[in-house]
């Protein structure tokens, strides 16, 4: 590992960060609550004030008796403070969430994930710190770590259970009680590097994982043994690397698809603002083999942006992977109007594609499997595996903030197996989980009811997602939006 090189390139990411704030965020708040009628939906980006929630649902239905243990999720969840408004969604201090699950009852808890920046935050009273679409420095950006909000996925893993976040380290909790453990380093030299929220566990237990050096152009990778031990650490040199959320991961490959922004650093520039988007470039899948971290080939597309992915397979020279796919970051912006109460009419759509990568001939098609879609997830056993079925949040009303419903798609037959919540719903990503009886899936996952500003949690029969859920477990209370999150069966 080149150190030296690794090091500069964290230098002009961090000369982004640390950003003086050239004005408070309380504009943002004001607009956000001026605008609350108009837009009711927004209510669920509120935030939390309390340090911790806790509360039983009520269930309705009859709950599958096979279903036991805990469901993870993280999201974001404190927007304000000292009368300062974020900018954007995803600025907000990680709150963890913890569905238990015990012989049909249902049992919710959450809690603050106690980093760095939310300690020091708190004892000040105010945001000292910039995030992903603020611009704020009241105190110095020491690392990655120092502005690490831990705010998007709750993965556990080998025993532990870990809060991620985009550009920094894992955050460990107690997977018991959602008590912060502290920064999770795998090595002395590795501190504090970036660990992306989106690592694939496959079927044997091994956990892949990437981060990005912006302005370094260094793709990290990862690779966590199934004992929870480092595995393997590396770097690619990727030209004009960019922000990467996700990836895919098969037998033989790890992909990744680079969106088309010129990245500016500039003293006032947010660390979104940094990235410019240019559509006369194209997006490119950058395909790096999983056994020894090499490149393997870079394959130009048109251009477009990707959040997620669900799965991917290998076979030959061919990969093929879904993805949920738009063609500019118009949704990036949008997510963060929803913050001032207000929602972006035109907005290009996400939908789902499969793609096809020819890597001997360097080429790539894509075919849609449904419009309109986000958050895409496949069965545990079928990661980096052939699969068919994908389950996916779905929206019938592009015009308004939040997914509206949820799908099974069939990526060989195209059959779509759908349930629309309806319009007074926001629903969150839904995972399946395996039946007791290795036959087929449990659909699970959480909507916000705006009319009620409660938080249920819904399963279903993934054979039968149509049917709508089997059974609901009703918090008497709202919980805040999360992005992901994973079970652990008892």
């Amino acid at each position: 590992m080149d150190r030296r090189h690794f090091l500069r390139g964290m230098a002009a990411g961090g000369a982004m960060l640390a950003l003086p704030a050239w004005a408070r965020a309380d504009e943002t708040r004001d607009a956000y609550l001026a605008n609350l009628s108009t837009h009711p939906r927004t209510a669920a980006l509120k935030g939390c004030t309390a340090d911790m929630l806790s509360g039983s649902a009520a269930v309705e239905g009859r709950w599958p008796s096979d279903l036991h243990g805990t469901f993870y999720r993280n999201g974001p969840a404190r927007f304000e403070l000292g009368g300062e408004r974020y900018h954007h969604w995803f600025d907000g201090d990680g709150m963890v969430q913890a569905w238990h699950i015990d012989a049909g009852r249902v049992r919710h808890e959450a809690r603050f994930v106690r980093t760095r920046k939310y300690e020091e935050e708190s004892a000040a009273g105010e945001f000292l710190y910039p995030a992903f679409d603020t611009d704020i420095e009241r105190r110095p950006v020491g690392s990655n770590d120092t502005v690490n909000t831990a705010n998007t996925n709750a993965v556990p893993h080998a025993g532990r259970l870990y809060a991620l976040w985009e550009g920094g380290s894992a955050t460990e909790l107690d997977p018991a009680n959602l008590a912060t453990r502290g920064t999770k380093t795998w090595r002395a030299d590795l501190a504090a590097m970036p660990f992306s929220a989106h690592p694939k566990v496959t079927p044997d237990g091994t956990l892949w994982n990437f981060g990005v050096v912006f302005g370094g152009d260094k793709l990290l990778l990862w690779r966590i043994d199934a004992d929870g031990s480092l595995g393997k650490f590396g770097m690619v040199d990727v030209p004009q690397l960019a922000m990467v959320h996700d990836f895919v991961v098969t037998a033989r490959y790890m992909v990744f698809l680079v969106p088309p922004y010129e990245v500016h650093f500039a003293p006032h520039t947010s660390y979104l603002d940094a990235h410019v988007w240019n559509g006369s470039r194209p997006m490119r899948a950058v395909v790096v083999d999983r056994a020894d971290f090499t490149l393997r080939r870079i394959v130009e597309m048109p251009a477009g942006m990707v959040f997620h992915f669900g799965n991917g397979w290998d076979e030959g020279n061919t990969i093929r992977f879904d993805a949920c796919l738009s063609r500019d970051d118009s949704i990036v912006k949008a997510l963060g109007s929803v913050m001032r109460g207000e929602v972006r009419h035109h907005v290009a759509a996400s939908n789902s594609v499969l793609v096809t990568l020819d890597l001997a001939r360097g080429t790539a098609r894509s075919e849609t499997l449904l419009g309109a879609t986000e958050f895409p997830r496949v069965a545990a056993a079928d990661v980096g595996r052939r699969y068919r079925q994908l389950y996916l949040t779905t929206d019938r009303n592009a015009a308004d903030f939040g997914m509206t419903g949820v799908a099974c798609v069939d990526i060989d037959s195209g059959r779509v197996d759908r349930y629309d919540y309806g319009p007074g719903w926001i629903v969150e990503e839904h995972i399946p989980v395996p039946k007791a009886s290795g036959k087929g899936q449990w659909l699970l996952g959480a909507a916000y009811d705006v009319s009620g500003r409660q938080t249920v949690l819904a399963v279903f029969d993934a054979a039968h997602v149509s049917h709508g859920p089997v059974a609901r477990a009703r918090l008497p209370y709202a919980a805040p939006l999360c992005f992901h999150g994973n079970f652990l069966a008892a």
